[in-house]
């Protein structure tokens, strides 16, 4: 009978620290997404340089990279809803949306040059099915009539 009774202890205390161990590691996987996202969450509404612009360009084409996000035919990433992070700039002057890779793969610091002090905001963020952010979408801002009189 004690046998019995010290094995269902047992098999209660392993079941027990099992989901411990589960739980913590669901616990810690939220916090990672959180902090993961907010590095992009940050720019939601808010304007920015293009100078601002390139350094996230870069920063999700080095995420991608790490990751090992793959490519299709055209060089631009494929969205894969585990990883994968994208970025399209809606352009007013050339009414277009463009991807990141367009800017990337023909010199960024050719975007540096022309677009430096112009203006963008980030107006969207996506999230894939997991919750982490897969795209953000910036446009560019029109300068104030005031701003365009004064130069």
């Amino acid at each position: 009978m004690k046998k019995n009774i010290l094995f269902i202890i047992a098999i209660f205390f392993i079941i027990m620290c099992i989901l411990f161990i589960t739980l913590r590691n669901v616990q810690a996987n939220e916090r990672m997404l959180k902090k993961e996202n907010k590095e992009y969450e940050i720019y939601l509404n808010k304007e920015i340089y293009g100078t601002d612009l390139a350094s996230i360009i870069n920063k999700i084409i080095d995420h991608n990279e790490k990751n090992n996000v793959p490519k299709n035919q055209y060089g631009y990433y494929i969205e894969n809803n585990q990883n994968s992070i994208t970025l399209e700039v809606k352009m007013k002057t050339i009414p277009k949306a463009y991807k990141m890779e367009q800017f990337y793969n023909n010199d960024i610091t050719k975007f540096v040059e022309n677009f430096n002090e112009i203006n963008f905001k980030c107006i969207e963020i996506k999230y894939n099915e997991v919750g982490k952010v897969s795209k953000l979408i910036f446009e560019e801002i029109e300068e104030i009539a005031e701003e365009k009189n004064n130069t």
